[in-house]
């Protein structure tokens, strides 16, 4: 403003306003929103590239990287606390990521503050896990606990069964995480109920997937476990696509007219009679699937029980379908060849998987177990019936979760060949609370761990 006084007045001074600018209007902020891609996380105490959680935040009249993200408080402080959630990025996105201190549950006060000093919160519900065995080679696959089989399609990526349902998930083998993409065949199977898929093999884009063919752990048969059906893939990476294919529904009642015409070698149908559970040394569960060397027609059945014989000490059995390709694309009843039956120690087959060389890897285990009470071992084969396999690695059984799936088979004549496992973790009790893992109330909760082990000579 510029003001002159008027030449020649008397008594007070007039003034003459010449020029007046009006002050600037004050900018008003709006309250902050925020926005979790996940209200639930998991981590694990120790653990390497656990899962992150996405923050979006946003304040009217105000840009985003002027505003500020970060945890407030902690419900249960010795489970994580504030100093140990660890924010990055600057824009509207920003990642969160949580350091378990301990064992157990918590609930993160999530804050944003704006301009003007405004704030707005969010809850994230926060599990951690124990710590395992060589946390740098472990990573967790979110979103099921009850990991059965698994098949790597490239890219780094990894389809995973489930079963305890029939949905199939698209994992990124190096992280920890949600899965990337999902499909539920039920429909096109014509099931309600889980198929309770325990094997898994892939010739060419076929994916080729097996259930148990058992009773239920009641000893009650339901159908849709005795279901062969095949996928087929598409693309690789994140960009791996699922078509479903065909089905085959009759495999069971084939093994077990086989086995009678046999003289009940296996006793497949005592152990599929009405009462009997699967989980029995003289039982009848499949989890293994793989084709012969060299063959696409002829696949290896790889059996959890029976054992052959049906006595502690006895071996792991093996059957093999000599028309698998004509079962599925045609509904053809099953021809069988004899039985393999392979020493692994007591053990049964747990996974079976080859390499394009032509070399097995045989994942043992307990007939029994669902858990890490009994040993576990891996064997290299060789496919041939006659020859023995040989031992490569006992597994550890301290952690969480029984060893489940063997997602690929690296080169086993190289120095320093590493084989990454899967595990089922679905009757673990992975929060200290007494719940199994297959039980949480959240999705983000459950999980099943993968570890990449290195094989000696």
């Amino acid at each position: 403003m510029t003001v002159r006084f008027a030449a020649g007045t008397a008594g007070a001074a007039a003034l003459l306003i010449v020029g007046l600018t009006a002050p600037a209007q004050a900018v008003t902020y709006g309250t902050p929103t925020i926005a979790l891609s996940a209200s639930y996380l998991s981590g694990a105490l120790g653990g390497v590239g656990d899962p992150v959680v996405n923050v979006t935040v946003g304040q009217s009249g105000a840009d985003a990287s002027a505003l500020t993200v970060s945890a407030s408080a902690s419900s249960k402080a010795s489970v994580a606390g504030t100093g140990d959630v660890t924010v990055t990025g600057v824009g509207a996105v920003r990642q969160l990521a949580v350091a378990a201190r301990g064992l157990g549950y918590t609930d993160l006060t999530v804050k944003v503050t704006g301009l003007g000093g405004k704030t707005a919160t969010k809850t994230l519900s926060y599990a951690a896990s124990a710590a395992v065995q060589n946390p740098a080679d472990a990573r967790y696959f979110t979103g099921s606990a009850d990991a059965s089989a698994a098949v790597d399609v490239g890219g780094g990526y990894a389809v995973v069964a489930d079963d305890e349902s029939n949905v199939l998930r698209l994992y990124d083998r190096s992280r920890s995480g949600a899965p990337v993409r999902t499909w539920d065949f039920s429909s096109q199977l014509g099931v309600s109920k889980e198929v309770d898929i325990e094997g898994a093999t892939r010739i060419g884009d076929t994916v080729y997937w097996t259930g148990s063919l058992g009773n239920n752990k009641d000893g009650e048969y339901k159908a849709p476990r005795n279901t062969v059906f095949t996928t087929t893939v598409s693309g690789s990476g994140t960009g791996t696509q699922l078509a479903y294919g065909r089905s085959y529904k009759k495999l069971r009642e084939d093994l077990v007219a086989w086995d009678t015409a046999n003289g009940n070698r296996y006793g497949f149908a005592a152990g599929t009679a009405a009462g009997e559970a699967p989980q029995q040394i003289d039982g009848f569960n499949v989890e293994g699937l793989e084709f012969a060397p060299g063959s696409t027609t002829t696949a290896y059945l790889g059996f959890r029980a029976p054992l052959a014989p049906a006595v502690p000490g006895g071996k792991a059995l093996i059957v093999p379908v000599t028309n698998f390709d004509k079962v599925l694309a045609s509904g053809a009843n099953a021809v069988f060849g004899a039985g393999i039956e392979l020493d692994l120690g007591g053990l049964a087959v747990r996974d079976l998987r080859k390499n394009a060389a032509g070399q097995y890897l045989i994942l043992a285990g307990s007939w029994a177990a669902d858990d890490n009470s009994d040993p576990y071992a891996l064997y290299q084969w060789d496919g041939v019936p006659g020859h023995a396999p040989v031992k490569r690695a006992d597994l550890p059984t301290t952690d969480p979760g029984g060893w489940e799936a063997v997602v690929d088979v690296p080169d086993l004549t190289a120095s320093g060949a590493r084989v990454q496992l899967v595990t089922d973790s679905g009757s673990a009790d992975l929060y200290g609370d007494g719940t199994e893992a297959k039980d949480l109330t959240h999705a983000e909760w459950k999980k099943a761990r993968a570890a990449w082990f290195t094989l000696s000579p």
